[in-house]
């Protein structure tokens, strides 16, 4: 990966004075950044070979709770620490904070110093490594959406999240008066991240009012995951710089339609398109076509990690744009998988049953697990559906998350790319996301059945 600031430079800029703080983080399990704010002074010093966190990061929820149940941490064994190492290879300034630049670790164990597997940016960097091995590299790109809204996170927050208003009033998907209105947070979005050394080619507006779109440029999987958790993180905080609130949420209302994350994805060879045969009727390669055949084949294994939450299934609906069959299709956006660039040096495959809330790290490891089983296993591809692929009858995308939970849970796929301990680890997040909402009384319960019932 080509670094964005080198550490000479960084030393430079806290000599200059231009950098006094360098945030240094770790993706989540959720795919949050966490981590700890240094004196850029001390990092350059010493820090940027090491730091620590409590080994709890990688065990909780959204809530930051510390639930049970985890083999790789608990209170019996104490909650100790974590190393983590500074990838110097991703330091960048980051425009939007003052004086700031930012660093992403990789962590690792406290005494051995080897990776941690279920560390999402370890999960995905195994995957890469396999596929480096078959002579591939992993190309990848991922589509961000969300929601604006009129409101700060804190004022909304003080309602109970209730009265939620968009910042539009209306459908403003590709509607360039709308999203001038928008620009004041969209600009900066747009522009500090380029500064910040990730590739953004645009945004626009999407299907629904007050809905954003944000494209970034394909790269290698790894800085794939990186860009899109790093532009997550700013859109949020430059959202917030200007008193509104940008949600990730992929359905906040029944009758809206929902956010996604759409995955596009090819393997590249010596510097070309391995998934581009010139001699194919739509320019797939027959290792393009087994690649596919394992993305639908074990499409309902890795669903979790497409859609980790309760909310996340409540997207999955026929009319709205977000899938709900695995199958696959020629540039339709009624299939789960579309095929993109048919016929050209640039075809791809793009899934499109993430939703907004997926950890990039996991959602591209997860695909390219199932890919690579495609190619070793031979798979054949059926033909492309055709027309409103809505009203098919082949297998559906799980229901619910308990369905997604135990799909991942029984997968011996995923268990032999992962490991055993890294699928347990994330059937135990699933299991508390299940356990915390099952204790909730919902304002939908009352409201039906508070008299009639």
């Amino acid at each position: 990966m080509k670094p964005v600031m080198t550490f000479e430079a960084l030393q430079s800029a806290v000599e200059s004075g231009a950098i006094d703080t360098v945030l240094v983080c770790f993706p989540d399990m959720q795919g949050r950044l966490m981590g700890k704010r240094y004196l850029a002074a001390h990092f350059v010093e010493s820090a940027y070979d090491e730091s620590h966190c409590c080994n709890y990061l990688l065990a909780t929820d959204l809530e930051m709770a510390t639930p049970d149940g985890y083999a790789a941490t608990s209170w019996e064994g104490g909650y100790g620490d974590y190393m983590m190492k500074p990838d110097l290879t991703t330091i960048r300034p980051v425009p939007w904070l003052e004086g700031t630049a930012m660093v992403l670790c990789d962590i690792l164990d406290h005494h051995g110093h080897e990776a941690i597997t279920h560390a999402p940016r370890a999960i995905l960097k195994r995957q890469v490594e396999r596929l480096a091995a078959m002579g591939f590299d992993p190309m990848m790109a991922t589509e961000l959406e969300f929601f604006l809204f009129e409101k700060s996170f804190d004022e909304i927050r003080k309602t109970g999240f209730r009265d939620l208003q968009p910042i539009s009033g209306y459908n403003e998907d590709y509607h360039i008066l709308q999203t001038t209105r928008e620009e004041h947070v969209m600009r900066p979005i747009r522009n500090h991240l380029w500064r910040a050394g990730i590739p953004i080619e645009n945004s626009k507006g999407e299907a629904e009012a007050g809905q954003e779109e944000l494209n970034i440029r394909y790269a290698d999987a790894l800085a794939t995951a990186d860009h899109h958790t790093i532009a997550k993180h700013a859109v949020k905080e430059i959202a917030h710089a200007q008193g509104h609130a940008a949600s990730f949420l992929p359905k906040w209302r029944h009758d809206r339609v929902g956010s996604s994350s759409h995955v596009h994805q090819s393997l590249w060879k010596d510097g070309r398109n391995a998934f581009f045969d010139e001699a194919d009727e739509l320019g797939m390669s027959k290792l393009m076509k087994s690649y596919t055949a394992g993305l639908l084949k074990y499409a309902a294994d890795y669903t979790y990690f497409l859609a980790p939450y309760i909310n996340s299934y409540k997207r999955f609906m026929k009319g709205t744009f977000a899938p709900t069959r695995i199958i696959w299709s020629v540039d339709n956006r009624t299939a789960g998988f579309r095929l993109c660039g048919a016929g050209t040096k640039g075809v791809r495959m793009e899934c499109r049953i993430g939703g907004s809330d997926l950890n990039p790290y996991l959602a591209l490891a997860a695909q390219l697990a199932a890919g690579m089983a495609g190619i070793e296993e031979g798979l054949e591809l059926e033909p492309p559906a055709r027309g409103d692929v809505y009203r098919g009858n082949t297998a559906s995308i799980p229901h619910n998350l308990r369905e997604a939970r135990e799909k991942l849970k029984d997968s011996a796929m995923l268990r032999g790319a992962m490991g055993d301990d890294v699928v347990d680890h994330y059937c135990r997040a699933a299991e508390v996301e299940i356990e915390a909402f099952d204790q909730v009384v919902t304002d939908w319960e009352i409201a039906r059945g508070f008299e009639r019932a």
